[in-house]
């Protein structure tokens, strides 16, 4: 078990190394912070199955996942930003529009009737960019019960929406 003296001491020690690490994959100080930041935090959330030697290499590997699971987030975001930009570029005609609007709404609508856990495994994968794996563990479930409810949630809009 992780003492808060010896979590402390770690820290102290490895923060400005695991920010650097960071910093030279992303190019941004407040990222790589912020990244440093939940590397300590989970080290913290999870200092009762650590001892407090041996935590270098854990420590960036944890920073090399959080790095790469926070350039997915940003590349997901960045690509539907452009798509959007180019569809703002292209103008839609007013029976486009009004079919697009009539399936955003019917979507809205069946996201909202799904049970609470399906349409929150959905959308971690779906609008968060999750792998199946990074759900499993953020949810407590295992991987084949958010396969499960992904295809259950697929099944279900495309009756209703098709």
């Amino acid at each position: 078990m992780l003492s808060k003296e010896e979590f402390k001491d770690v820290y102290d020690v490895y923060f400005d190394a695991i920010r650097s690490f960071v910093f030279y994959r992303c190019g941004d100080l407040e990222t790589a912070s912020d990244i440093a930041q939940d590397v300590f935090m989970q080290i913290w959330e999870k200092r009762s199955f650590l001892d407090g030697r041996n935590l270098k290499r854990l420590l960036y590997k944890m920073a090399m996942d959080c790095y790469i699971s926070n350039y997915r987030k940003n590349r997901s975001r960045m690509n539907f930003e452009q798509s959007m930009v180019a569809a703002a570029d292209t103008a839609l005609s007013p029976d486009d529009e009004l079919s697009y609007n009539e399936l955003a709404a019917s979507y809205a609508q069946e996201l909202e009737q799904m049970p609470a856990k399906r349409r929150s495994v959905f959308l971690m994968h779906r609008e968060d960019g999750m792998k199946y794996a990074e759900i499993a563990d953020s949810l407590h479930i295992s991987v084949k019960a958010v396969e499960k409810h992904i295809s259950g949630a697929l099944r279900l809009l495309r009756t209703k929406l098709l």
